[in-house]
């Protein structure tokens, strides 16, 4: 079961994060607050879906070093930037750095919440995601390791003669394995063997895209 949502503030304006922190809460949303940089980074739980509102200047780490030091982490909350001294450099620097926004202070207060809920419903997305791929992983990993060659060979698009010949093995026996392994992993066709393959980061996007062209090619 995904977490409930959290919403956390990093902002060194006390006034401004206890009103805002009032009025994410009365929305329903779990809200945690940091005056610092340093000290959230050191506290955060990165791992529960919501997002980051994070003020661009603050005493010592400013939002720029927390930004790229949650890259640098890997981790791919939702950040939206707040600042009263923003600019257009600083902006298109944040979103390319992944930030969901940049907002100019003093927010609108329904503009926040939008923005908000969207950071959260990306977040939430990006979590079923996860739980969806470690789920196809979890079933690769129960395959026999002969049941694992035979798919490996399916995801190359090679005809079961071919694995069976690469293999060493008679064809009636690829076929037991591939039926095995299809009925593990839930998948019903190569396609979407493939397709569960590619999200699951077993093949990359590249060989998907090459395997995929090759079949269209039959």
């Amino acid at each position: 079961m995904t977490a409930k949502p959290l919403i956390r503030i990093v902002d060194d304006d006390e006034a401004l994060t206890a009103s805002s922190a009032m009025l994410l809460e009365a929305m329903g949303w779990d809200v945690a607050v940091w005056h610092s940089g340093g000290a959230f980074l050191d506290e955060a739980d990165l791992m529960r879906p919501g997002c980051l509102v994070l003020d661009v200047r603050m005493p010592g780490l400013t939002g720029l070093d927390v930004q790229a030091e949650l890259e640098r982490r890997g981790s791919n909350l939702p950040i939206l930037f707040l600042s009263a001294h923003g600019s257009i450099q600083m902006a298109v620097h944040v979103m390319r750095h992944g930030a969901v926004d940049f907002l100019e202070k003093p927010v609108e207060p329904m503009t926040l919440v939008q923005r908000v809920a969207q950071c959260v419903t990306a977040s939430l997305s990006a979590k079923a995601d996860d739980a969806a791929a470690d789920e196809v992983r979890r079933r690769f990993d129960r395959l026999t390791p002969r049941e694992r060659e035979v798919i490996d060979g399916v995801l190359k698009n090679a005809p079961n003669k071919i694995i069976a010949r690469t293999l060493g093995i008679e064809l009636s026996t690829v076929k037991m394995h591939r039926a095995n392994a299809f009925a593990k992993l839930g998948a019903h066709s190569p396609g979407e063997l493939l397709k569960m393959a590619y999200e699951a980061g077993i093949v990359s996007s590249a060989a998907s895209a090459a395997e995929s062209s090759d079949a269209q090619a039959f």
